[in-house]
């Protein structure tokens, strides 16, 4: 079904989509912080993104073999299928146990959703604009990201946090509705059996997209600090609406991904990845001394921009390297990668931090070291990385 067209029916249907489910998932973030201290669980916030990585990240092998046998669109129904059904749980579980259960079953919408998503996208768009095609869907993803926290906050200023987790759902299923317009593009499908579930080695790690998944581990990890300690931070600094601060993160990103995530495509993914990196951990050294509201801001602009240069290349690089025939399976093992950052951050920054605002500084030091490693993979003779 690939075209010589970017731009495509189905490309803007997806991409809408797409939005609509980052959307869902990202709006009740900034406020579950201080709603599991509400329930008395503060000690464990660093879990309410490490569970939801953790399920992500188990769920990425099954999901990428469907995808890859049983078609894109399935995968991708099964994962916003789970979010519009937890979001409608959050009220009723209202225990600790009952909220960590829920972050843990979240989890397996990121692990499928986004899996095939990517591949699909693959499967339509021109191999010569895959950087280009990688950069507007994380466009969409953080458009989602970026205008749903403070509209989250927001709900919960005005009517109640109950409000916020029933349009976490509704948006959800509006994303799930616009998919019924589009039509598989896998070109051999396979009726499901649970026969499939049952993974070979190479199915649990894709071995060509390895190495973009380790860069995934050194541009993300950061990501899993900043939503477990920057909502707190922002109270600590006087931010009322936290989501705000995600809006800056995420409209830089977007800008980032919409101007120049076609430079891989014309200067190559290793170049390119490089400059990010220095500009990521340049951006987490000046988020380390920020003081003010408008610092904040600024400095997580400068995180999302740099994420927005890296994260089309990294995926671009990943499809590249992989055969069409294992293409999901591909971006299932990136997207492993993108879990254990996000996941092994949560922990990092909440062990870190440790809810004393003066060890925000450690925190964020800590993990602008850790984003310089990718140039120990980045270093390897290009014919190992390309």
């Amino acid at each position: 079904m690939q075209t010589t067209r970017l731009y495509t029916r189905s490309f803007f249907i997806l991409c809408a989509s797409y939005t609509l489910f980052s959307a869902s998932f990202n709006m009740i973030i900034p406020e579950l912080p201080s709603y599991l201290t509400s329930l008395g669980g503060a000690e464990y916030k660093g879990l309410i993104i490490a569970l939801f990585t953790l399920t992500a990240g188990i769920s990425r092998p099954f999901s990428g073999k469907l995808a890859d046998t049983v078609g894109r669109l399935p995968v991708i129904t099964v994962g916003i299928s789970v979010c519009v059904v937890c979001s409608l749980l959050y009220p009723i579980l209202t225990t600790v146990t009952g909220f960590l259960l829920l972050r843990l079953v979240h989890g397996f919408s990121t692990g499928f959703s986004p899996t095939a998503t990517t591949a699909y996208v693959a499967d339509i768009v021109p191999a010569h604009r895959r950087g280009e095609a990688m950069g507007i869907l994380g466009v969409c993803m953080n458009t989602g990201a970026s205008i749903s926290p403070p509209i989250g906050s927001w709900l919960v200023l005005e009517f109640s946090l109950n409000v916020l987790f029933f349009a976490s759902s509704a948006f959800a299923l509006v994303s799930l509705l616009i998919l019924s317009r589009l039509k598989e593009t896998l070109p051999e499908k396979q009726a499901f059996s649970w026969r499939i579930l049952a993974l070979k080695k190479d199915e649990i790690v894709e071995p060509t997209a390895f190495i973009p998944a380790l860069l995934c581990l050194t541009i993300y990890c950061g990501y899993g600090v900043i939503l477990t300690i920057v909502p707190d931070q922002s109270e600590y600094l006087g931010i009322a609406n936290k989501g705000l601060f995600f809006t800056s993160l995420t409209v830089c990103s977007l800008l980032a991904r919409l101007f120049t995530g076609k430079l891989s495509d014309r200067y190559g993914r290793i170049p390119i990845l490089r400059v990010a990196m220095v500009m990521m951990a340049l951006s987490f050294v000046t988020m380390a001394m920020v003081e003010t509201p408008t610092q904040l801001l600024i400095a997580s602009g400068c995180i999302g921009f740099s994420n927005g240069v890296a994260g089309p290349a990294v995926f671009a690089l990943a499809i590249d390297r992989a055969a069409d025939n294992r293409r999901a399976r591909a971006m299932a093992t990136l997207y492993i990668g993108l879990e254990v950052a996000i996941g092994g951050g949560a922990l990092y920054g909440a062990y870190v931090y440790d809810n004393e605002p003066t060890n925000f500084m450690a925190a964020f030091l800590g993990i602008a070291a850790f984003t310089l490693l990718s140039f120990l993979i980045l270093a390897r003779p290009k014919e190992q990385i390309s």
